[in-house]
């Protein structure tokens, strides 16, 4: 029997795409959380370039990077897909999975920022937002693939959970549900799913967590 280790955190959504996906098609696998501020000597040894988790060991061979991870689970392990079939579905999901990666830096640049550099993050944020809106959810989808969670569902569940975190430290609120109503429903939908709902870093936890980083990051700003 394959032998599955993921090297993750307890806050990171990175890892819980994984998490996630590991679960929604019942594989079996080892859990190691690291301390990212004291990273284990074997997550160095399997992740050499980035030094970042979540990394996935199948029978000894580390990948890195989650959207990596996430394709590659679901090429070696087909039961209940992630990805489309149809050529054309799959380059589409491939296509929103790339733009969810790419707007990831938003969630640290509202963290870390205040004033007008803040003001930047939340715009761009108000911008994903409406294309998600406007673009991706359209057809009255319940996910972002239909009727079925898939990879794209993954890929933004950094909106559907960590930004209200976010929003809670920051003391400032970016997604107003009456605005964005596709993305809403999206989010009660992706958040009802018991596999999602049950591996959930919890909130208050992650917002005692970041308050006393987000702190530090400002005083030594302003020094």
């Amino acid at each position: 029997m394959a032998v599955v280790t993921l090297f993750g955190s307890w806050f990171s959504p990175y890892a819980y795409r994984v998490i996630w996906a590991l679960k929604l098609k019942g594989i079996p696998y080892e859990y190691i959380l690291e301390d990212l501020p004291n990273k284990s000597p074997l997550l160095l040894q399997y992740n050499p370039i980035h030094k970042k988790v979540p990394v996935l060991v199948h029978d000894g061979k580390p990948i890195c990077e989650s959207s990596v991870i996430l394709q590659y689970i679901d090429e070696i392990w087909p039961q209940n897909p992630l990805l489309p079939a149809d050529p054309y579905d799959r380059a589409v999901a491939l296509f929103w999975i790339k733009f969810a990666d790419d707007k990831g830096y938003l969630m640290l640049k509202f963290y870390q920022t205040d004033g007008e550099e803040q003001q930047e993050a939340v715009k761009e944020w108000l911008e994903m937002l409406e294309v998600m809106e406007e673009h991706a959810l359209i057809g009255g989808k319940k996910f972002f693939g239909g009727d079925e969670i898939n990879m794209v569902d993954l890929a933004f569940s950094f909106v559907a959970h960590w930004l209200g975190i976010v929003e809670d430290v920051v003391g400032l609120e970016i997604f107003e549900p009456h605005k964005f109503p596709r993305v809403n429903s999206w989010i009660q939908n992706f958040k009802s799913i018991p596999i999602i709902k049950e591996n959930l870093p919890d909130a208050d936890k992650m917002s005692a967590f970041l308050k006393p980083g987000r702190e530090k990051i400002l005083a030594s700003k302003s020094n």
